[in-house]
């Protein structure tokens, strides 16, 4: 029941990233095209710079939940990578809960606040002379929020598993460098022959797609 209730909120995360990942395309195409417009043509647009502003904007805040459910933020691995998992694990949840949950609660609780007024009075960009509306983007502040809050809570329940058996609870597997597998394996505290069992796993893995992590 445990596993499945990470699971479900990985799977989420992991589902809103895919989604969030065609805005990057869709931004690229909106700056290549104003800089045609505007150097090319000698015709920018009013619009541009604040749509792509809530486009880049959008993708980082909706994202936040993919990276923490794939473990893709920036940590300080020198003393933490050789730290023995139950180590980890109660760091790790010692910091969830001091420093995460209180922070992304008041980014929610803000978020709301702010979207709110933006919703009542149908808020309007100051950039530019009739400029787009952005109480859709401003919406996204506390649902972004939301998002990161529930994969918290499965993150703190993954390390309430791994302080209780020793092992951290498997991911579900989306894109990841090899490399960084393989220096993550190094210096994990196994035995030779069972990283080697990893190494041949992870490669079994890729080729299935990761289904056999599921």
């Amino acid at each position: 029941m445990t596993v499945r209730l990470i699971n479900f909120s990985d799977r989420i995360s992991v589902a809103v990233g895919h989604a969030c990942s065609w805005l990057t395309g869709l931004l690229m195409v909106l700056v290549c095209g104003e800089v045609v417009k505007r150097y090319l043509l000698n015709a920018p647009s009013d619009w541009a710079l604040d749509l792509s502003t809530m486009l880049y904007g959008a993708c980082f805040m909706l994202c936040g939940s993919y990276a923490l459910s794939q473990d893709a933020h920036v940590r300080g691995d020198f003393l933490y990578g050789r730290m023995k998992p139950r180590t980890q694990a109660s760091l790790d949840l010692a910091l969830y809960i001091v420093f995460f949950i209180p922070g992304v609660l008041a980014l929610c609780i803000a978020g709301w606040e702010y979207a709110h007024d933006s919703w009542l009075i149908r808020e309007h960009s100051n950039i530019a002379a009739n400029g787009p509306v952005v109480y859709p983007s401003k919406a996204l502040i506390p649902i972004a929020g939301a998002l990161v809050l529930l994969q918290g809570v499965a993150e703190m329940i993954r390390c309430v598993v791994c302080i209780r058996e020793g092992i951290w609870p498997p991911r579900v597997p989306d894109a990841m460098e090899e490399d960084v597998v393989e220096e993550q394996l190094a210096a994990s505290h196994i035995d030779p022959e069972a990283l080697q069992r990893a190494r041949e796993a992870l490669l079994d893995a890729d080729k299935r797609g990761g289904k056999d992590l599921l």
